[in-house]
């Protein structure tokens, strides 16, 4: 694999004359990806509720079942392709390039939605799933390429830009949520001569117009990102490795399709953990320590997709119980069902600074790796024992919005002890000539566990009160017997790990 030698000049990476201090090109980055993450989520905001809509409701009108295994594949490739698509920057044409192309073909995708037949809704989402692969890793590459190594301004970098993302993701489904489901807007169109029940592709098209804003933003300040993301070059005979090329992509595309057969054959699902388990055991009584590692990672892995697993479900199981049983009022005012996805959002926001400073605070102190990933899987897990309740009393009728509120608390919680923490520990116990492969694994996790999302969101049923309660409650007790598990396996996790923290 050729290596990218880097073009810019010696103070490239020590530039100040951005936002705080932080290079210019970080602004750039950080509107591109709030825009790339406006599309994402205000796309997926109505996209479950966009499939179970009745054809006179402007919908589909597939089964619960159907669509929320449409919503876990399409989910899941996203995360899946995104191993493809650094591949494709790291050898062929650069992050810079990369994140341009990807959001030229994520925008497609969404004017593809936009139009209202069967076969455009699938281009989309196709489009969508591959654009968003080029674009979401290395759009985060660049932004650790605008910093040296040893640059203290690094961390503080990628917390504007994680804000970007969450601005994004609050945004969005207000916009496209109130465009595809708000009597309002409903009224301006009919007003306007045009059929409403085609709002939900105003929706969508809302969402391209997002991506088309960053890309806009991109090329405008282009010249700020002259010095990172530049293409690799070619090896010694000037040849590129298609052959490694066609092997990821056939690995990315067959998991896929693999993984897209559990549909019908839910036993490939128990066959993919009884693997992870064995690969764990089969790392772990290795004599040497990378190996030793590399099975703490896979606990890891198998934690995350769990976590996964139930906290994305909030585009579909949660966004059906939204849209169903939730009496969506707030201060006399009624609002969209879809605007429900901005809570998470909100939460990140507010509770960020709280664990930065509890975590700065601990030192030291705090728990470990191990203990956070189960104390992430015990929130998520008591986010659907909330639940529980909220579904019986559904048979009284629809419940009011703090349920909601709770939920999104708590899983919020969850993200915030295991997702940054997963992202760190990956790096540091990685052994340094599989960094990449690691961090692919890292992206498999959340992949597989959107997958598990959609499968599991299939068994949601609205109609019957007793029957949802069970459906939460057998959820929620699956995944606590795993946190149980995980806080018994700490210390030997931590003995694998080596003395990494």
């Amino acid at each position: 694999m050729s290596s990218n030698p880097d073009p810019s000049p010696p103070l490239a990476l020590h530039e100040t004359g951005g936002l705080g201090g932080h290079p210019r090109g970080l602004t750039t980055l950080f509107f591109t990806e709030m825009w790339e993450r406006f599309s994402y989520y205000g796309m997926r905001a109505l996209l479950m509720l966009f499939m179970v809509k009745t054809a006179a409701e402007g919908g589909l009108g597939f089964e619960t079942k159907k669509a929320a295994a449409i919503y876990g594949t399409y989910t899941m490739s996203v995360y899946l392709l995104s191993i493809l698509g650094g591949f494709i920057a790291d050898n062929f044409i650069g992050a810079r390039r990369a994140v341009l192309v990807g959001g030229i073909v994520i925008a497609t995708g969404h004017y593809t939605m936009a139009v209202g037949s069967l076969v455009t809704f699938y281009t989309g989402l196709v489009l969508i799933a591959l654009g968003t692969g080029l674009l979401k890793p290395n759009i985060s590459t660049m932004v650790g390429s605008l910093y040296r190594p040893t640059d203290e301004r690094r961390d503080a970098g990628f917390s504007i830009f994680y804000m970007g993302i969450n601005i994004g993701a609050f945004l969005s489904p207000l916009v496209t949520g109130y465009l595809a489901q708000s009597d309002g807007w409903k009224a301006r169109l009919t007003a306007w001569g045009i059929n409403p029940v085609h709002s939900w592709h105003w929706g969508f098209g809302a969402a391209g117009v997002g991506m088309t804003f960053g890309l806009v933003v991109y090329l405008l300040q282009r010249e700020r990102l002259a010095h990172v993301g530049a293409a690799p070059a070619p090896e010694v005979d000037g040849s590129r490795p298609w052959g490694k090329l066609a092997l990821v992509a056939l690995a990315s595309f067959a998991l896929i399709a693999a993984m897209k057969a559990s549909d019908q054959y839910p036993a490939l699902v128990y066959l993919l953990f009884a693997l992870q388990v064995a690969a764990i055991l089969y790392f772990a009584f290795r004599p040497d320590q990378d190996s030793k590692r590399l099975a703490a990672i896979l606990v890891f892995f198998f934690a995350a997709e769990i976590f996964w697993a139930i906290f994305e479900q909030t585009g579909s199981t949660i966004s059906l119980f939204a849209d169903r049983l939730t009496n969506n009022v707030a201060f006399g005012q009624s609002f969209p069902s879809s605007w429900w996805q901005s809570v998470n959002s909100i939460w990140v926001i507010l509770l960020a600074p709280i664990f930065a400073w509890l975590w700065i605070t601990l030192g030291s102190k705090q728990p470990s790796s191990p203990v956070k990933f189960a104390l992430g899987l015990l929130f998520v897990s008591l986010s659907f024992v909330l639940m529980v309740p909220a579904a019986k009393l559904t048979a009284g009728g629809k419940v009011g919005p703090l349920w909601l509120v709770g939920l999104f608390f708590l899983q919020t919680i969850g993200e915030m002890l295991l997702s940054p923490v997963g992202l760190s520990t990956m790096t540091k116990l990685a052994p340094q000539r599989l960094v990449g492969l690691v961090m692919g694994i890292w992206f498999l996790a959340a992949a597989l566990g959107n997958k598990l999302a959609g499968v599991l969101a299939g068994e949601f049923k609205s109609d019957n009160a007793d029957q949802l309660a069970t459906f939460f409650w057998h959820q929620a007790l699956i995944v606590g017997g795993c946190t149980v598990v995980l806080f018994a396996l700490v210390p030997w996790v931590k003995k694998l790990m080596g003395g990494v923290r």
